[in-house]
Parts: C-alpha cells; structure tokens; sequence
C-alpha cells in the first residue's frame, strides 16, 4: 500500500481531509504512564485548574446533574472529585487512584448516559466507539483549527499524543454522524486563557 504513495508520505504523516475538515495522524499513541497523572494533578492545584473545573461543571450543569457523568480522561482528577461522578483512564496510576475513590468505571463495557471529555476525545484512537457507548449527553472541549496548515504551527498538534484535529465545521458535523445534535458552542476556556479551545454540549437524537 505504501509503495504507491507519493514520496514523503511513508513516513508518520498528517492526513487531512478538506471535504471532512479533520484529519488523523498516524504515529502510534504514545503511553500514559509514570508522571502523566502527577503532572496534571498539579495543574489542577493551580488558579487555572480552579477556574477551568467552574466552567466545566457549569457547562454539564445547564443540561444535567453533574454527579452522573463519566469522566473520560481524567488529567488530575479534580473534575471527578467536583462533580460527584465517575472517571475513565488509560493511565494506570490514574485507574489506581479512582480505584481508590471507589470511582472507576468502564465506558465500554456498558452504556453510560453522559460523559465528558476535557481534552482527552483527540488523545483517542477510535473515538466513534466511545461515542457509540452515550445514551444521552456528550461534553467535550479541545482545540480546533481551520486547517493543516494551521494544525501545523498550533502549540495543540502533538502527534502521538493529539491523534485527531478538527476544524469547527468538521468537527460538529462528525460528532452529528454519531448521532448527536449540538446543544451549545462556547469558548469559556479560551476567555480564561487558553489557546484555542472550544467547549460543547451535545444531546443524542439517534
């Protein structure tokens, strides 16, 4: 297969579809060990952690009860604790310590009726089937870009980490293929600081 691809393009690349508006890059995902989990708790412990938890609860509160959400990549936890709902890693240090909390659950292993995602779907390599997985909300916030061109000199592209990029149209409009509707767009997280990110509420309708 790779022997009829243009030269340049054996290597891991950052394959965009213009008609889709996302793209994909093919580096493998990068492991989630060791002080991944340490290193977010601290951000949590910061100002920002403080004030991006606020918004986060407050987006999830508009549409439903906090404490029955699961959390989908947890980075430092603090949304789990706030929230009074569940949490979902690939981190072990991260597993253990909901474990701990009594707060660990499966995604795929039964159907949840809402989950949130903070900066974590793009880290996913077969997000469709977490999705797959919703009965009734979806919240998420990442980074999102117009283009390649744009992804290519955003601090957000990391591949092996940052799996997936979506422009605003393309993402919207991959989401609605699984079955969501969109309910909210809003950029808290930018307003606070952040470069780039965009916060949604999605309801399923099918």
């Amino acid at each position: 297969m790779t022997q009829s691809l243009p030269v340049g393009l054996t290597k891991p690349s950052l394959w965009w579809s213009v008609e889709l508006g996302y793209g994909w890059h093919s580096l493998p995902p990068i492991k989630y060990s060791g002080e991944y989990f340490a290193h977010y708790q601290k951000l949590d412990n910061t100002p920002m952690g403080t004030a991006l938890t606020r918004a986060r609860l407050e987006l999830v509160d508009k549409y439903t009860a906090p404490n029955t959400v699961l959390d989908i990549g947890i980075g430092g936890g603090r949304f789990v604790l706030e929230s009074g709902g569940n949490g979902y890693d690939v981190s072990q240090e991260a597993v253990d310590w909901l474990q701990r909390i009594y707060s660990y659950q499966d995604p795929y292993a039964a159907l949840v009726e809402a989950i949130t995602c903070w900066d974590s779907l793009e880290h996913i390599p077969e997000p469709e089937k977490l999705l797959a997985q919703v009965t009734k909300w979806f919240f998420v916030s990442l980074p999102l870009c117009a283009s390649a061109e744009e992804w290519l000199k955003s601090k957000h592209y990391k591949p092996g980490e940052h799996l997936f990029y979506w422009s605003l149209p393309g993402f919207i409009n991959w989401v609605e293929a699984q079955g969501f509707e969109v309910q909210e767009v809003n950029h808290a997280e930018t307003t606070l600081g952040r470069e780039g990110i965009t916060s949604f509420a999605f309801k399923r309708v099918s």
